[in-house]
């Protein structure tokens, strides 16, 4: 990490990292953690500083030198006793993590704690999370496991129990915001951006994407088809966006993008002042608000998010979003 991010780390996620160094100093290392808060928020970046530290060959002020061997190869991802995994497809799989936890038992080439990091770790599937809730049961030598997610809920209450909870706070959004304006971005995509991630760097990326700024308008596209005739909006599927989002991770950020719209109808009909997602369509969201009950407003919410738990599956991209279309056009009422 360079001088740059880690500063960044330290002055946003202050509490975590005097956690993590506290815990050090104190010599009360636990068997394993799960480090849950937003994309963006610095999680494996902190998880990197912690296996540093508890490698550094010459720690300053309970904190790594970056300077010395063992700090150096953590840096390069070329550590034998810090291993990362990262979900193979959708999924985190039962011999991703067979074969990590037998590297990790195994001796070593070098003595030391050993350190897995498991990145997305609400990816595992069932035989996988299986396999590490064995290991964490009877946990052996000195290993650390970090799990990283920014789903907690989805990780097995079994597993949450045996791990030390560290939460990472998002940034302020206003900040983000402010701080994009000023490198030369629109408010309204400052204020999308920020929606979809709390890394300022990667909200910086995405608000000069073009593919990102094509897939915002087609989700207001489809959100203006909705309120219009059901065979129109199902055309628009089948046109505009299933050749966009073909990709389950780009079907995913569609789906994100229109939850954010039907948050923002929710914060108008209720007069919350909240920063919108989408501020240069308020007067869009404020109409289709006023023809939908909050019950509706809130089924269609639900609704995408279920149509999101079904992209994990196998089902045909299309078909899910021509079906939550038609749950969605249920909702409208004739004032």
């Amino acid at each position: 990490m360079s001088e740059e991010g880690n500063q960044r780390l330290f002055e946003e996620q202050k509490v975590v990292i005097e956690r993590l160094s506290s815990s050090y100093k104190n010599g009360r290392i636990g068997h394993a953690y799960i480090f849950d808060g937003e994309s963006g928020t610095g999680k494996e970046q902190a998880a990197l500083f912690f296996a540093k530290l508890l490698l550094c060959n010459q720690p300053e002020n309970y904190v790594p030198c970056e300077t010395c061997h063992s700090c150096r190869r953590v840096t390069s991802s070329n550590h034998p006793n810090v291993t990362t995994i990262r979900p193979d497809g959708q999924d985190i799989k039962k011999d991703q993590m067979s074969t990590l936890i037998y590297n990790m038992t195994k001796k070593g080439y070098e003595s030391g704690r050993k350190i897995y990091i498991v990145s997305m770790a609400d990816r595992m599937n069932v035989a996988a999370a299986n396999t590490l809730l064995k290991f964490l049961e009877e946990p052996e030598g000195d290993v650390t496991a970090i799990l990283l997610t920014d789903s907690y809920q989805s990780i097995l209450p079994t597993i949450q129990s045996r791990c030390q909870r560290i939460s990472f706070l998002p940034p302020s959004r206003d900040m983000m915001i402010q701080g994009l304006v000023k490198q030369g971005i629109t408010s309204s995509m400052a204020a999308t951006v920020t929606m979809v991630t709390a890394s300022p760097d990667e909200a910086f990326r995405l608000a000069g994407d073009e593919q990102f700024a094509h897939m915002r308008k087609t989700v207001l596209k489809l959100v203006e088809a909705s309120d219009r005739h059901v065979h129109e909006a199902l055309l628009f599927i089948q046109s505009e966006w299933s050749p966009l989002f073909k990709e389950k991770e780009e079907a995913e950020r569609g789906l994100d993008l229109l939850l954010y719209a039907y948050r923002d109808m929710v914060a108008l009909k209720a007069g919350l002042q909240s920063t919108p997602a989408f501020p240069d369509q308020q007067e869009l969201m404020k109409n289709l608000s006023m023809k939908m009950t909050y019950s509706r407003l809130s089924a269609n919410m639900e609704a995408i998010l279920q149509a999101k738990k079904q992209l994990r599956g196998n089902m045909n991209r299309t078909l899910l979003m021509e079906q939550l279309v038609l749950s969605m056009q249920e909702g409208l009422l004739v004032v």
